[in-house]
């Protein structure tokens, strides 16, 4: 008897929490990806970026890389309202890291003319 749908997909989502929950490249807090307030996300994921030895890249895009995996994973399982803060997560994690949110497009359209 073949394995029912949910069992095939079971490990893949599983796979998901544990890089969550056991990343190696940052010690996350607890449940930092379903608190509401998006000041204290972005302080957290830089608090772990910052203190890691293990990640790969600049803390600012390691924290940005697991922000962005969890919402990309998440997909519609994640609510609105939760969805929403996450976003504003990475807005404020832009600015706590100094940088301006923005990409030069004019630099870049320059260029490629």
């Amino acid at each position: 008897m073949a394995p029912s749908t949910a069992r095939r997909r079971s490990p893949r989502h599983r796979w998901s929490a544990r890089v969550t929950a056991r990343s190696n490249a940052l010690d996350l807090d607890r449940s930092v990806f379903t608190w509401h307030d998006p000041h204290r996300i972005a302080l957290s994921l830089k608090r772990s970026a910052e203190h890691s030895h293990r990640r790969k890249s600049d803390p600012y895009r390691s924290a940005m890389s697991m922000l962005t995996f969890y919402i990309n994973r998440a997909g519609d399982n994640l609510g609105a309202r939760q969805r929403r803060e996450l976003e504003r997560a990475k807005d404020e994690l832009r600015r706590v890291f100094g940088k301006t949110g923005k990409r030069n497009t004019e630099s870049w359209s320059a260029s490629r003319r």
